[in-house]
């Protein structure tokens, strides 16, 4: 059996190196600022464009079919009857106020069903738009997967409503073998969760059967997710003694470093006493005799503060500051400190491998939200999708309120695509804004900041007012609320667009060709006037670097000039 786990553990270090990467932060009513549940999750492919996703409520004649596209791909996986009325669904929010995000953590490869027709993202989107509470849509989830099959690999998914927040993770069980091994539990209130495409979820109570609509029940779990292991060979021990995440997907050095190390800086800056598990991120992993880990972080953890949802905005930008792998630090950052490092994740430099470390806040983001579900105000207006794309250290969280009807244009799903630029897309103004930064990212960035917090400060102010305002108009006007909705989060993502333009000129104006330019007053008599010109260049601690590996090579013989 150890044996056995060594080579998996190797094969699963691949899969998180190559992976789809994500990350996912999950606050409960109890450990909120204002009693809301909260739920971040920043959607980090190389591949995917970054726009806000609609799905308008409808409905439909009894009998209609609906085709089920893999959301990565496009490809046509086959289709499954539609439902007789579907809800409005803005980005991963819907009007009632369940919200849903996911990472991948892979596991296991031969529980792949290539044959399934749900795969991950359809089965986030079908259950948003047939879902009235986070244990609605993971029965949705689950029973599709069993009438339908499951065509990707291991997921974890945050399921969340306005009152309750839970985490589900599921693997496939191979090709023809429809269905899926999975368990969900409820994250108790007052605790915050996360996950980051390791599988985290360990031992639980196991179920005999599902009581869906019991409030009392807290973990729900497929039927066969043990003795579907004992079948397979991967456990042999008691039922109380089962580990889903490390019986399907155990974490290697990949699962930990890259992975559950975006988990631990989520943890370390909301509780005390992470030190200890940091060992474990790094990638130092012990086992018990089942080969199990030992070391591991718990699944949730109460935090010593109440979290807000700009509190959760900068945790998604994080870079490992302030740690020994802070990526501002080391000679990847160059001389302007920038934490990002070009992908490939690990490299090999005579035979040894190495590796970059892969933070929460990273440049491959497409989009990131934080969903904000509020049961201290009616659904119509109590779910917030604070939108965004691109870096999320480079962002601004836009406020969607889930029930909107129309799609801002910046943010609008066909707009153009990964390929096809156009300033009118927020998408590439701020990618155009973050990939310039980098360049010079310790002089640039902080200009961002400002900007980012300026805009923050006055949506979470707007949105306050607002809330007011509509809950007044819709005892008088009930459809007039919708417009305001609407109204406001155009307005909003306008605004921002027009910003982050505005924002890019002046940066590329100021910090073009190495130099630091700065407007001054032409003077009377003159024409015109050039600014004031610094030329900072790269800092004392890098010219010393320069000096000492070029040696004798570029040194000055005689006078410079």
């Amino acid at each position: 059996m150890k044996k056995y786990f060594a080579i998996l553990l190797t094969g699963l270090l691949l899969s998180s190196i190559s992976g789809f990467s994500c990350t996912n932060f999950i606050v409960t009513k109890g450990a909120s600022t204002d009693g809301s549940v909260m739920v971040s999750y920043a959607a980090d492919s190389h591949l995917l464009y970054g726009e806000l996703y609609h799905w308008p409520a409808k409905k439909y004649p009894k009998g209609t079919m609906m085709k089920v596209f893999e959301w990565d791909t496009g490809k046509l996986l086959g289709q499954i009857p539609q439902v007789e009325e579907t809800y409005n669904v803005v980005g991963n929010v819907n009007e009632f106020q369940v919200a849903i995000g996911e990472t991948t953590y892979g596991g296991r490869d031969e529980l792949r069903d290539t044959t399934g027709i749900m795969d991950y993202g359809s089965l986030i989107y079908i259950a948003l738009q047939r879902s009235k509470s986070a244990r609605e849509a993971i029965m949705i989830i689950t029973t599709l997967m069993d009438e339908y099959g499951y065509y990707s690999s291991g997921e974890s998914f945050s399921v969340c409503d306005k009152n309750e927040a839970w985490i589900l993770e599921l693997i496939g069980k191979g090709p023809g073998n429809t269905g899926a091994v999975w368990v969900a539990m409820l994250i108790p209130d007052g605790y915050v969760c996360a996950h980051a495409n390791q599988a985290r979820i360990t031992t639980f109570d196991y179920q005999k059967k599902n009581d869906w609509y019991n409030k009392d029940k807290v973990v729900f779990n497929s039927k066969d997710v043990i003795s579907f292991a004992r079948e397979m060979g991967y456990f042999d021990g008691k039922d109380e003694d089962f580990s889903f995440s490390d019986t399907y997907a155990p974490v290697g050095f990949g699962g930990a470093r890259f992975c559950e190390i975006r988990v631990w800086a989520f943890f370390n800056e909301i509780t005390d006493g992470m030190d200890k598990y940091w060992d474990y991120c790094k990638g130092h992993i012990e086992h018990g005799e089942n080969g199990y880990a030992t070391n591991r972080m718990p699944l949730w953890i109460k935090p010593n503060k109440k979290i807000s949802q700009k509190d959760i905005f900068k945790y998604m930008g994080d870079h490992l500051e302030g740690t020994e792998l802070d990526m501002t630090k080391d000679i990847g950052a160059g001389p302007f400190g920038n934490p990002y490092r070009w992908r490939p994740l690990t490299w090999e430099v005579d035979g040894v491998t190495y590796c970059n470390e892969r933070a929460t806040g990273t440049q491959q983001t497409c989009f990131s939200f934080v969903a904000q579900l509020r049961s201290y105000l009616p659904d119509y207006i109590g779910a917030i999708n604070w939108f965004s794309v691109d870096d999320a250290a480079s962002t601004v969280y836009v406020p969607m309120y889930a029930s909107i009807t129309e799609i801002p244009k910046p943010f609008a799903h066909g707009n153009v695509s990964l390929m096809e630029f156009t300033m009118e897309s927020a998408f590439w103004v701020f990618n155009m804004v973050s990939n310039f930064a980098y360049t010079r990212y310790s002089m640039i960035h902080p200009e961002i900041a400002k900007v980012q917090n300026e805009l923050h400060d006055k949506f979470i102010g707007d949105v306050a007012e607002l809330d007011k305002k509509m809950l007044e108009t819709y005892k008088s006007d009930p459809a007039k609320v919708q417009k305001m909705i609407n109204d406001f989060s155009n307005e909003a993502a306008v605004l921002t667009h027009k910003k982050w333009t505005e924002l890019y000129a002046y940066l590329f104006t100021k910090y073009m060709d190495g130099n630091v330019k700065t407007p001054t007053e032409v003077p009377a008599g003159y024409k015109y006037y050039a600014p004031e010109l610094e030329q900072p260049g790269y800092g004392e601690e890098w010219y010393n670097r320069i000096a000492d590996d070029t040696g004798e090579k570029l040194k000055v013989i005689g006078s410079a000039h």
